[in-house]
């Protein structure tokens, strides 16, 4: 039976079909993007920059890590800057060029008080989440982050800064949305 079999298919009656299951791969993106935050302290808005990096081990699931510095805005020189790292995952359950994603980010917050009257630094967590767009292999736009920061060790009460950023990132290492064939 195999002897037949082998004389009418040939080989290809042996091989394994490729995967179908298979996502774009692992990718690490840098980017920068401009933010606008309503700071809890004093009930303005500042606006700044931000840089971040994505890294995705899996397509999936990864880690984000941001720092943001916003002083635009200021009035009586308040400033505020974050510090922050944590899981993210892309909740799209198929490889499109719209990516939205969720995350939780921990790190530190630092504030610059009235006058530069007092600074600090404090424990801060952000739950957020977002819309990236693929332009192609190696460039994405971040259409939309939100971000809800929480301090709750500041001493005159817990800050709640919460806002959203635009920006744009690139990949170190391509993605490629297709499966390449194995021949």
């Amino acid at each position: 039976m195999f002897g037949i079999s082998f004389l009418l298919g040939g080989r290809n009656l042996l091989s394994q079909a490729l995967p179908t299951a298979t996502g774009p791969g692992s990718n690490v993106t840098l980017g920068g993007a401009f933010s606008v935050y309503q700071e809890d302290y004093g009930r303005q808005y500042l606006g700044g920059a931000s840089i971040y990096t994505d890294i995705h081990p899996h397509w999936r699931y990864g880690v984000e890590a941001e720092a943001r510095w916003l002083r635009l805005n200021q009035s009586e020189e308040v400033t505020q800057s974050s510090y922050l790292a944590g899981p993210r995952i892309i909740v799209s359950p198929h490889a499109t060029a719209f990516e939205p994603y969720v995350k939780l980010l921990v790190g530190a917050g630092r504030i610059s008080l009235p006058f530069h009257y007092a600074k600090g630094g404090f424990f801060a967590y952000a739950p957020g989440g977002g819309i990236d767009y693929s332009i192609h292999n190696y460039v994405k736009v971040r259409v939309v982050d939100f971000e809800y920061q929480r301090w709750p060790e500041f001493p005159y009460g817990p800050l709640r800064p919460y806002g959203i950023s635009f920006g744009i990132s690139f990949r170190v290492n391509p993605i490629h949305l297709v499966p390449l064939s194995r021949r």
